[in-house]
């Protein structure tokens, strides 16, 4: 038999093999194709358990084989005994899962039956990584199967490799976290790991490139993997003398962080550079041109421009006729020129607005302070309804603070008035910080007036040091109402009665005068503006229409020193050459006058009578304007008409109704108290304002694009708590030509033997009350930008492209502040209270 089966066919070796196994416990069946060729799958098993085969021919414990035909497709499935785990295959097969060959050879599976449960890993994807298990015994790729004891809990890690991302498992566990099995029987966990999608990063230039989450840090590393899904957000940094330019890739773009999910590999590059753009755009609505320096900007629409890295570039707005600038946005604000260090391409829009303003109307009245005639605005508001917002008047009517009252040294009683008489001596006021007096309400609407002249002006600056050498303590006010009072009183020119010079004190509310707070309310007004000179009426008139008094303190005529008249332009005279249309509107004067060769009568109207009631006459332009355009010059009758016609100039002047008194100066003469009502003048400026504005059912033909500015020409001597403020650009003349040296005047002025900052025409005046009244002008606004009265030519000049007539008005505001020209909020007036005129009017005594 030995020698048969070594001589005989593979046939019988196949049979005479099988045999011998099932000599050892094993079973065998025999193929029904006896002719095809057989191969034999034989299986080893460790363990107790058994191998079964479909189709069937193995069914064994330790050691078993069958014979299959060729291409048979064979599948072995294990059942582990009692008390014992089946931990997977070995050989042919792998895995846990059932064993299924198909035979094109002999083939060897091994099957594994252990007394504790197998826990068996298996690595997949188009990655690569590994997996550790907590407890050891899985470190797969190396072991990939381990044993542990019935009921271990273990944790699977994995650990990508480079350019791979863990995807997740399968199997026992879920999930892209760490793999958790309890083991009661042997498992089998699948790890999934991916090829990962790269970024790469192309850097052009002088900078470098971050990621968050780490990866990229280029320069240095510019390709890094990251799982697919990733947000990946890349950060430029430039380097020295450098700015980032931009990014290049999609959905990224400018030059802030680049932030995206990342799904595939994907390129980004990034550019910086060394000479950034400038870029100035403009809001589109109207026309102006924006220069740099240095030189490189010269556009109206859009202009760009690379300089070096660093540079300092300062760019200045410059509106063309009939245009505002509103001011810039982007890497400047404000008004002024735009100063910026060029560190990366920057864009800057400058806004220019039209100004459809085409009537201008002004009209100065005479001889208030801020404090004295709005002081109280705050407290109106409060008990008004209107919002409060910041405005400096009076500080006791602040509501955000408990302020007191302010005062001002009075006279020493020591030192009482001495009326003139027999062996009488004038007894001035002797200033007395101990003796203060304090801010009050006025009840009577008519005051003795006080004296707003050099002198005192420089007195009310600061008792001690009038000339500016020390800073302004605005002290003087009392004083000097007190000292004129007795003075005027003892020469016998005034019969005044308040020698102690309180009245400077006090001050009017919004029942006094409740047209002019409701109007200050409604439109706007600003806590920040002056009247030009720190002297009185005559040069800041002269300002408001020539922007300089040409060194006069003092009236023309006052003395040797002021006797001519004042050679340089005024603003009609511009308006004049340019054809712009004005009219100046004088209210006649009711009392027949004689004026050298000239005689006017009662309330004649003639042109060169007219002209005698303005201060026109102080400038000599003012006798071309007689003899050449006498029809400018009309009596107030016409306003009414020109107003209510819509047929006003384009530029309107109104001189106060000083004739009849209706030009709220304080009184000059107690036999005439009556004249010098506040609430009378009110009334009177409640009519001019009426025939421009009209009512809301019922506007007037000018109201819609004109504007009346209402304010005064100096502060009268009341109080204010502000001091004057330094002019933006310094005055015409160092100092006053006029000035008294001496004897026969009581002299020497102030300034004469000694000299400081308040000396020159460098310093405004005190605050006056400014409301400005336009179907433009923003609501319940109030301007905190120092201008003064010559700012009212800087908004002609702006609006009619008309020349700056003096240093003063070319460093003014243009007023445009108080307007919005894109969206008016007063195209249908309000309806004003009317101006209460019942108050009392006496001069006898205070309040």
């Amino acid at each position: 038999m030995r020698s048969a089966r070594r001589t005989g066919s593979l046939r019988a070796a196949v049979i005479v093999g099988v045999a011998l196994l099932m000599g050892c416990g094993g079973s065998s069946t025999t193929p029904s194709n006896s002719t095809g060729t057989l191969f034999q799958l034989v299986v080893h098993s460790s363990g107790t358990g058994t191998v079964t085969s479909n189709p069937a021919g193995i069914n064994c414990g330790s050691v078993c084989s069958g014979s299959f035909a060729s291409g048979s497709k064979v599948t072995l499935s294990a059942s582990p005994a009692a008390n014992s785990y089946f931990s997977g295959w070995g050989g042919a097969c792998s895995g846990r899962t059932e064993c299924t060959i198909t035979l094109n050879a002999n083939s060897t599976v091994t099957v594994n039956f252990t007394s504790n449960p197998g826990l068996t890993v298996q690595l997949a994807g188009t990655g690569s990584g590994s997996v550790t298990s907590n407890p050891n015994g899985v470190n797969c790729g190396s072991t990939c199967s381990a044993v542990f004891a019935a009921g271990t809990i273990i944790v699977l890690t994995p650990t990508a490799s480079q350019n791979s991302t863990f995807s997740g498992w399968s199997g026992a566990c879920s999930g892209t976290g760490p793999c958790q099995v309890t083991l009661q029987n042997s498992a089998e966990v699948t790890a999934t790991f991916l090829l990962a999608p790269t970024l790469s990063v192309t850097v052009s230039g002088s900078g470098s490139i971050t990621s968050k989450p780490a990866g990229i840090n280029c320069g240095a590393t510019c390709t890094s993997a990251f799982a697919a899904g990733t947000q990946v957000t890349l950060t430029a940094l430039p380097g020295t003398s450098s700015f980032f330019t931009g990014w290049n890739t999609a959905g990224c773009e400018g030059v802030g962080t680049c932030t995206f999910t990342i799904r595939a590999n994907t390129s980004v590059s990034a550019t910086f550079s060394s000479t950034p753009t400038l870029t100035i755009t403009d809001n589109g609505n109207s026309s102006g041109t924006v220069t740099s320096n240095p030189p490189g900007i010269a556009c109206g629409q859009i202009c760009s421009q690379s300089f070096p890295y660093g540079t300092q570039i300062t760019l200045t707005a410059i509106p063309d006729p009939g245009v505002t600038f509103g001011g810039w946005n982007g890497k400047c604000s404000g008004v002024g020129p735009c100063v910026l260090t060029l560190d990366g391409s920057t864009q800057v829009t400058a806004s220019f607005s039209k100004i459809p303003i085409n009537h201008i109307i002004f009209l100065a009245q005479e001889n208030r302070s801020l404090d004295h005639y709005l002081g109280a605005l705050r407290q109106y508001w409060a008990n008004n309804g209107y919002p409060d917002q910041a405005f400096d008047g009076l500080p006791q009517f602040n509501p955000t603070g408990n302020a007191s009252s302010p005062t001002n040294p009075g006279c020493n009683p020591a030192d009482p008035f001495q009326p003139p008489g027999p062996g009488s001596s004038f007894q001035d006021c002797v200033f007395d910080t101990s003796m203060p007096v304090t801010s009050f309400h006025l009840k009577t609407m008519c005051v003795e007036n006080p004296s707003p002249s050099w002198n005192e002006s420089h007195v009310a600056w600061n008792y001690n040091d009038p000339t500016g050498l020390l800073p302004a303590v605005l002290n003087g006010f009392v004083f000097n109402a007190g000292h004129d009072s007795r003075d005027e009183y003892y020469y016998g020119n005034i019969l005044q009665d308040d020698v102690n010079g309180q009245r400077a004190m006090g001050y009017y509310d919004g029942n006094d005068l409740n047209y002019y707070y409701f109007m200050a309310s409604n439109f706007a007004t600003s806590d920040r503006w002056f009247n030009p000179v720190m002297s009185r009426t005559n040069p800041n008139r002269e300002y408001l229409i020539g922007a300089t008094s040409w060194g006069y303190a003092y009236p023309n005529g006052t003395n040797a020193n002021d006797m001519a008249q004042i050679p340089t332009p005024v603003i009609f005279q511009e308006m004049q050459a340019a054809g712009i249309t004005w009219k100046v509107y004088v209210y006649p004067n009711p009392q027949a006058a004689q004026y050298g060769t000239l005689f006017c009568a009662a309330n004649d109207t003639r042109p060169e009578c007219l002209y005698r009631l303005t201060y026109l006459q102080n400038f000599a332009y003012g006798q071309t304007i007689v003899n050449q355009y006498p029809e400018n010059i009309v009596p107030i009758s016409q306003f009414y008409t020109d107003a209510q016609n819509g047929t006003l100039p384009q530029v309107a002047q109104i001189e106060p109704a000083s004739a009849i008194g209706l030009d709220e100066h304080a009184a000059d003469y107690d036999t005439s108290p009556a004249c010098c009502s506040v609430q009378a003048g009110a009334a009177y400026v409640e009519g001019l304002i009426g025939a421009v504005m009209g009512t809301p059912s019922a506007p007037s033909p000018s109201w819609k694009d004109s504007v009346f500015i209402l304010t005064y020409d100096e502060f009268g001597g009341f109080y204010d708590h502000v001091s004057p403020q330094l002019a933006a650009l310094p005055g015409d003349f160092a100092k006053p030509v006029d000035l008294f040296q001496g004897p026969p005047q009581i002299g020497p002025d102030i300034c004469v033997s000694q000299t400081g900052p308040t000396c020159s025409f460098d310093y405004t005046g005190y605050r006056v009350p400014l409301i400005v009244i336009s179907p433009f002008t923003k609501k319940n606004f109030v301007s905190h930008t120092v201008a003064d009265t010559t700012a009212i030519l800087k908004l002609i000049e702006t609006r009619f492209g008309l020349p700056a007539l003096s240093g003063r008005d070319a460093a003014e505001m243009d007023m445009t502040e108080f307007f919005d020209f894109s969206n008016p909020p007063w195209m249908t007036p309000p309806a004003p209270p009317a101006q209460n005129t019942g108050g009392a009017c006496y001069l006898n005594q205070l309040p």
